[in-house]
């Protein structure tokens, strides 16, 4: 028997004998992997008992006549609670069988579609869609961990537990082959849902309480001062590869995430207090406002491609992008995995860093939300730039 499916199975209990020697008869429900029994009431001498055929052996009493009413009374009501509700569990069967007022229980796989159905309803308000996006692609997967996994169509709120979380961040590692940086972002996602259902009162514990995750030692990839000039500097023929190293560039000059290199507009280029122009734009991770100077080599890229139509750059999907800068750093001679993301860490790093640019100024620059998120993602980098900046002043020192 699959767990997705249900069995009703009477079993005689020996070591529960009455003073007339006689063994109850227990009811065991198996539903959706989950079991439960109850006493049926009904006893029954220990050598009539045929566990095999779960009938008695003496046809002339009432007992299987008893054990076969029970049967169909609970057959129906599994058939009642199917066209009811979504989700019940064995013991749900059994409460309702005793006439207790059936207590709707949440199970996750439909809580976290209902949490995912609030999520949708803020797109374009609090969340963007991209945000809905990596809160569904985590919640396919836990569907996935619960349905494949596990082998159940769901299981009751009540029973996640820090096993559960275990066993997923199981699954994403070994079934779904994701990094650990990847997987404690998923975790990170799936966490929110379930503090909000312990807020609710459908949990008791918080199952994350337990779970401490794996830590990641980042490592930032940007383009060194050597690398940035020879990419800058290199003459590429076909004009496709061009395009995009100049797109590169751009961002590399101005920190853009690819989005918001895609989306920039003429409305996005202003006059400053100091009469010089600065790039106004939005970071769509965080929803800040950000103002990024627009220094020369951004200047004069956008000088080249600029137009009047509403866009200031060209338009190319960021898949094709990432595939173009791969033909571009073999060019190059470059050997670091070139990524639109790699230009934002050299904005942050070879640009601004390595040229003495507070780490304040850089976190204003990034968009962050706080300085310590530069400062975790940059704090290496910046010793580095200060020991350099600190040999410098020792060999002045000396002279």
């Amino acid at each position: 028997m699959s767990q997705n499916e249900m069995s009703i199975r009477f079993i005689m209990i020996k070591s529960k004998k009455n003073k007339q020697n006689l063994c109850p008869i227990f009811c065991r429900i198996t539903h959706q992997g989950n079991r439960a029994q109850f006493s049926t009431g009904i006893f029954i001498k220990p050598h009539e008992w045929m566990p095999s055929k779960q009938i008695s052996s003496n046809h002339s009493g009432s007992i299987n006549s008893e054990l076969e009413l029970i049967k169909n009374k609970l057959d129906r009501i599994v058939l009642q609670l199917k066209v009811q509700e979504n989700f019940f569990t064995a013991q749900d069967i059994i409460d309702k069988y005793k006439g207790k007022v059936f207590k709707k229980e949440h199970s996750l796989l439909k809580y976290l579609d209902e949490y995912l159905e609030k999520k949708r309803k803020l797109i374009g308000k609090d969340i963007k869609q991209i945000t809905f996006n990596k809160f569904k692609y985590v919640f396919d997967h836990v569907k996935e961990f619960v349905n494949s996994y596990l082998k159940k169509k769901d299981i009751p709120l009540k029973d996640l537990n820090t096993t559960f979380i275990n066993e997923f961040e199981y699954f994403l590692k070994v079934k779904k082959n994701n990094q650990q940086i990847t997987i404690n972002k998923s975790l990170q996602r799936f966490k929110e849902p379930i503090k909000n259902a312990v807020i609710d009162g459908y949990l008791e514990v918080d199952p994350f309480v337990n779970h401490r995750p794996k830590k990641v030692k980042k490592s930032i990839v940007f383009l060194n001062e050597e690398e940035l000039n020879n990419l800058e500097n290199c003459k590429l023929q076909q004009p496709r590869l061009a395009k995009v190293r100049d797109m590169f560039v751009f961002c590399c000059y101005t920190g853009l995430a690819y989005s918001e290199m895609k989306n920039l507009k003429h409305s996005n280029l202003e006059k400053g207090f100091d009469k010089k122009i600065w790039i106004k734009t939005v970071r769509q991770k965080t929803q800040r406002e950000v103002f990024i100077p627009l220094l020369p080599k951004a200047k004069s890229i956008i000088d080249k491609y600029i137009t009047d139509g509403e866009y200031i750059l060209p338009t190319i999907s960021n898949q094709r992008f990432n595939s173009y800068l791969k033909e571009i750093a073999d060019i190059v001679g470059i050997e670091k995995r070139l990524t639109h993301h790699i230009a934002r860490k050299t904005f942050a790093t070879t640009v601004l860093l390595y040229n003495n640019v507070p780490i304040e100024i850089v976190s204003e620059l990034l968009g962050h939300s706080s300085i310590k998120t530069t400062q975790d993602s940059y704090g290496k980098v910046l010793k580095q730039s200060v020991s350099r900046e600190m040999r410098k002043l020792m060999e002045n020192l000396k002279n």
